[in-house]
């Protein structure tokens, strides 16, 4: 999103964090802007049942945690490093003048608060009132229009795993499982390796 040469223009330090390792957690107050180098980043908080749902999965290049950070608000789930991963982290202030100093670099962040906005509000009505697989296909179809999925002979390999797609799409594993099977049947989706590719 933002290039590493301006983010390191403005003072922005990389952090590794180890697979599973928090890099901020649910219900403090956000002082930095976090952009992936590499690796893969969720957000995602429990419910009372020590569920997990997940409210989002980032990759290289992209950025998270930043409606807190405008709003100066608690965030609202923890972020984890799902892999080993190199992460920017610049501090709000400078965050905020580099911002000042590049109106363009503003447009694409405002540009990617909507679009996240939007799939949120496309996959609330999803999980409300669709069935497993329309919600299935739904994010898979978000994924390889915003996460860069990686297509071959095959098709678009889906990166998420059956316990992701069951974590955003509020759904139980085995039924992603089973619902992954079907939409296989009516050809919809390819299972090869183990691996789903649409």
């Amino acid at each position: 999103m933002i290039s590493p040469e301006l983010l390191e223009k403005y003072s922005a330090v990389k952090k590794s964090y180890n697979k599973k390792e928090v890099i901020f957690e649910e219900g403090i107050f956000p002082s930095n802007y976090f952009q992936i180098l590499s690796g893969e980043v969720k957000m995602s908080n429990y419910n009372d049942d020590g569920r997990e749902f997940i409210q989002g999965i980032f990759y290289n290049g992209q950025s998270f945690g930043e409606p807190p950070l405008f709003l100066n608000q608690k965030y609202p789930a923890n972020a984890i490093a799902v892999e080993d991963s190199e992460i920017f982290f610049l501090p709000k202030s400078n965050f905020m003048k580099l911002l000042e100093d590049n109106p363009a670099i503003s447009i694409k962040i405002i540009e990617n608060l909507a679009q996240r906005l939007y799939y949120k509000s496309v996959m609330a009505a999803e999980i409300s009132t669709q069935e497993p697989e329309h919600r299935v296909l739904k994010l898979i179809d978000h994924g390889i229009a915003y996460f860069d999925f990686q297509k071959d002979k095959n098709g678009y390999l889906i990166n998420f795993t059956r316990q992701q797609i069951g974590d955003l799409t509020g759904l139980r594993v085995e039924t992603v499982i089973r619902t992954i099977k079907t939409l296989e049947k009516k050809g919809e989706l390819k299972i090869i390796n183990r691996k789903v590719y649409r």
